[in-house]
C-alpha cells in the first residue's frame, strides 16, 4: 500500500517506516526534521498547520499517525497537549477527508494514567488488559486518550476503519542499558509497571495493524513479553504492589502487561528481549 507515517524521523517512527518497507510498502515519511538515512521518501512539515497537512496526507492508501511529543518531560504541559491534540485532529481530519481507507494511532499505554500520575494510581488487578480503566492524569497521556478519540470519532462517521496502539517504554538494544539501568533501580521502575517494548517489535505491530481486515476502531495493547527487571514477577508485584490480585499466574519474569488481546486480533506476537541485548563494554 501507499502508506504516509507521520513522525517518520523519531525513534518509534522510524522502526515504524523500516518493517512497512520491508513489507513492501511505498512510504511517505513527514517529520518536522529529515530522517537520519532511511530509504522512505520525506517531507518536511509542521502537521500543527491544518492547511499543510490537508495538502500532505492525501494520495495514499493507509495512514500511519505516530507524529508527537512523545512525554510530558522537559517542556511545558500545554505545550505538549496543544501539539500532540491538534496534530492527531489535523492527521485524522485529512485522513477522513482525503477518502483513506485504513488508519493506525500510535497511542500510549499512558492513558491508564501510567507512569505520569501526580497522585500515584494503584492497578485495580495484574497484569494489566484492555479492561483496564482510563485514567490519565497528565498532559501526554491525556492528549493520547483524546486522540483515541478523535480517531473514534471519524470511525463513528463512516471515515476509515482503525487501530490505536497502547505501548510502554520504546527501547533499543542501544538504548537500554543507559535508559532503562539506572531506572530499575529506584521506585520509579513501578511506575513504569517495569514496562517496555522493543522498537522491531512496535515496527511490526503497526504491521499488522495495517493488515487488520475489521471494520470499526480496534484499540490494542503491545509490550514485550517479559518486565525490564532481574527479579521475577509474582515476587516484584508483591513487594511492590501487596493489595493488588493477580488475575492469572505470572511465570517467571512475564510482563504486567497483557497482550492477548493484541494476538487474537492482530496476530502480534513480541520476539525481543532485552534479555539477549549486548550488554555494553565496562572501562577498567
Amino acid at each position: 500500500m501507499r502508506t504516509i507515517v507521520t513522525g517518520a524521523s523519531g525513534l518509534l517512527g522510524r522502526h515504524v517506516a523500516e518493517a512497512l518497507l520491508a513489507a513492501g510498502h511505498d512510504v511517505l515519511g513527514i517529520d518536522t526534521v529529515a530522517p537520519v538515512g532511511g530509504a522512505w521518501r520525506h517531507i518536511t512539515a509542521d502537521l500543527t498547520d491544518l492547511g499543510s497537512t490537508l495538502q500532505l496526507v492525501r494520495d495514499c492508501d493507509a495512514v500511519v499517525h505516530v507524529a508527537a511529543i512523545p512525554r510530558p518531560t522537559g517542556r511545558a504541559g500545554g505545550e505538549v497537549f496543544k501539539t500532540n491534540v491538534a496534530t492527531a485532529y489535523n492527521v485524522v481530519e485529512a485522513a477522513a477527508m482525503a477518502g483513506i481507507g485504513h488508519f493506525v494511532y500510535a497511542s500510549s499505554f499512558s492513558v491508564f494514567g501510567y507512569p505520569f500520575f501526580e497522585k500515584t494510581v494503584i492497578p485495580p488487578y495484574l497484569p494489566v488488559d484492555m479492561k483496564h480503566p482510563v485514567g490519565a492524569q497528565d498532559p501526554y497521556g491525556l492528549s493520547k486518550w483524546l486522540g483515541e478519540e478523535i480517531v473514534d470519532a471519524a470511525v463513528r462517521r463512516g471515515a476509515f476503519s482503525a487501530v490505536s496502539i497502547r505501548m510502554p517504554w520504546i527501547q533499543t538494544p542501544q538504548s537500554f542499558f543507559a535508559g532503562v539501568g539506572p531506572r530499575r533501580a529506584t521506585a520509579d521502575s513501578a511506575r513504569d509497571l517495569w514496562a517496555y517494548l522493543d522498537a522491531r517489535d512496535a515496527g511490526q505491530g503497526f504491521l499488522k495493524a495495517l493488515e487488520w481486515q475489521g471494520d470499526g476502531h480496534l484499540r490494542v495493547l503491545l509490550s514485550a513479553a517479559d518486565t525490564f527487571m532481574e527479579e521475577e514477577t509474582e515476587a516484584l508485584v508483591r513487594r511492590v504492589y501487596p493489595g493488588v490480585a493477580l488475575s492469572r499466574p505470572i511465570a517467571g519474569y512475564g510482563a504486567v502487561l497483557d497482550t492477548v488481546h493484541a494476538r487474537e486480533t492482530l496476530g502480534f506476537a513480541p520476539e525481543h528481549s532485552w534479555r539477549s541485548y549486548p550488554k555494553p563494554e565496562t572501562e577498567g
